[in-house]
């Protein structure tokens, strides 16, 4: 009987060893032929056939999900959920952005539920947009909006201050985002500027743009 207890502890002890030492996973990008691994706490960009931090190896990655080979075992994975001991949400929602045309970053969103194609522009105080976007989105933005005037690179052009309902990009929203409405053509893209950005975590770590939730 006390052998047996003795060989339990141990095998007990083992276990608990191993579910500590136990690697965490996460992915937080995912982009076809390539996944952004959180391994833990170190963050990478791999492609496919490619191992990344601790060995972990991408098998294969589309916009639905990832297999990973992890410690010689092959699981697959959704984005933005964690393997260690047991299957758990990230507490913080995530949006990996990987680096577009022209060196910069293009993100599919929304605004008051209507999609939209973002410009990342961190040099824009807020979210602006041309009167074509506006009328799209059904924003009334002459009756809501505040004239005002602004300066572009071409000259002055006259705008309107709205203030947005909601902005989404994936699972990240925030309410009640500040925007510009401009008379014209200008800007040619929807930008999303610091009214959203300053409101989410952000970063960039190897050519790829990491917007999180404060909470």
């Amino acid at each position: 009987m006390y052998a047996l207890k003795v060989m339990l502890l141990s095998v007990s002890l083992l276990l608990s060893s191993w579910l500590m030492a136990a690697t965490q996973v996460r992915v937080v990008g995912l982009f076809p032929g390539a996944a952004v691994l959180n391994v833990d706490g170190q963050r990478k960009l791999v492609k496919v056939g490619q191992a990344g931090p601790g060995g972990v190896t991408v098998v294969s990655a589309d916009s639905r999900g990832a297999v990973l080979r992890v410690d010689g075992v092959e699981r697959s994975y959704s984005l933005s959920r964690e393997y260690s001991d047991g299957f758990a949400e990230a507490q913080k929602k995530q949006l990996s952005v990987a680096k577009g045309i022209g060196g910069h970053y293009w993100v599919a969103g929304s605004i008051n539920s209507q999609s939209i194609q973002f410009l990342v522009d961190t040099g824009a105080t807020s979210v602006a947009l041309n009167d074509e976007h506006a009328r799209r989105l059904g924003i009334d933005y002459r009756v809501v909006g505040s004239p005002l005037q602004v300066s572009t690179a071409s000259g002055t052009a006259r705008g309107w201050r709205v203030k947005l309902d909601r902005v989404k990009l994936g699972e990240l929203e925030v309410l009640g985002v500040d925007a510009v409405v401009l008379e014209g053509s200008s800007p040619t893209e929807a930008l999303l500027g610091m009214s959203f950005l300053s409101r989410v975590g952000w970063k960039v770590e190897q050519d790829v743009l990491v917007l999180e939730s404060k909470h």
